[in-house]
């Protein structure tokens, strides 16, 4: 019998890994199947890049919704500008333009560019805030092609996404900078006083730039692979593969 023990303990040890491997293999499926289950159905069609851009414009104009609510706190006089009850009626309604790509009274037809240019001219009479989110937000849909959530079939421009990054900081910058004809701000935002500092909006507009600048890097290395392996394919003589 005791000699035995020397041929029983490695089936011993190799029974209890492949139990533990079982459990392990049974978490992850029930996992998975709880990763899918908490999944849209649409998922299916998007690519991880697909993904990753509809999430990033997800958060993107959540920032964006923040900082109009911060900048309606800062500036208590636009909201009643617009013609809304309230500040919160008025942050509902830009945000239904938005998403929605419809005209915002105020501005007319503008949207994107011609609509920020408006926002940021000193003789505009109506809600900045308003006016001045609304430009943002279209302009991040515009570049991204139209759209708010992306998948197999879309195709996203790089250099679109790279351009709204930088027009973004040079609004911030106008922002902070253009005065009316008294030399008062347009609208204040950021603050460096004696009695303390707020640069909670340049904060949040940075994270939407980086976001932007993300995407943009990755998408141009798609591409760019895409490409690369065509032209290596060509150099090789090889077949491009179908599976």
């Amino acid at each position: 019998m005791v000699a035995s023990y020397p041929r029983i303990l490695p089936r011993l040890l190799l029974a209890g890994a492949l139990i533990g491997l079982a459990g392990c293999s049974e978490r992850q499926g029930h996992d998975i199947v709880s990763q899918l289950g908490e999944g849209k159905p649409s998922e299916l069609f998007q690519t991880s890049v697909d993904r990753m851009a509809t999430l990033a414009m997800r958060d993107n104009l959540q920032s964006l919704y923040l900082l109009m609510n911060k900048l309606y706190l800062r500036n208590p006089n636009q909201w009643k500008l617009s013609g809304y009850l309230d500040a919160t009626t008025a942050e509902r309604q830009i945000r239904v333009a938005i998403e929605q790509r419809k005209p915002l009274p105020q501005l007319g037809n503008r949207r994107d560019l011609a609509a920020l240019s408006y926002a940021l001219d000193p003789d505009f009479r109506g809600d900045r805030v308003g006016a001045f989110i609304y430009a943002i937000g279209s302009m991040l849909i515009t570049a991204h092609g139209g759209r708010s959530e992306f998948y197999m079939t879309d195709t996203l421009d790089p250099l679109f996404i790279n351009n709204a990054a930088r027009n973004i900081e040079k609004a911030t910058w106008m922002l902070s900078q253009r005065q009316d004809a008294n030399g008062v701000l347009l609208l204040f935002s950021n603050e460096i006083s004696e009695q303390g500092s707020n640069l909670s909006f340049a904060v949040e507009f940075g994270k939407i730039v980086a976001r932007l600048d993300l995407l943009a890097e990755l998408l141009d290395e798609r591409y760019r692979r895409i490409g690369l392996n065509y032209a290596q394919s060509l150099l090789l003589m090889n077949f491009l593969p179908v599976q």
